[in-house]
């Protein structure tokens, strides 16, 4: 069984900055201006962060009057820990296969 990771997703959460913002989210639900104040970033950087995010995915918004929150979306984050766990398992059960130089 070949297991795929999604690729596109690891470039995504291997940003310093973007695992940060991930991090920051899985403990609560956050507007930009928290993120801002948290993680140190200028407002412009950040929202290319949180663009980033959305569109591949990871996080979700949430209107609140004039201010915009920043969900996590486990499942996303599930999905991708449990490609690595099966890669895991497939290496565990693999481990005595060794193929024959020629």
């Amino acid at each position: 069984m070949m297991t795929s990771v999604d690729t596109d997703l690891i470039r995504v959460l291997a940003d310093p900055l973007r695992l940060q913002i991930v991090t920051l989210l899985a403990r609560e639900t956050l507007c930009t201006t928290h993120l801002v104040e948290e993680t140190g970033a200028r407002q412009t950087n950040l929202s290319n962060h949180l663009r980033v995010l959305r569109e591949a995915g990871v996080v979700e918004t949430e209107p609140c009057g004039r201010y915009t929150y920043y969900k996590l979306r486990p499942d996303v984050i599930a999905s991708l820990a449990g490609r690595f766990a099966d890669l895991a398992e497939s290496a565990r059960t693999a481990a005595g296969n060794k193929r024959s130089c020629p």
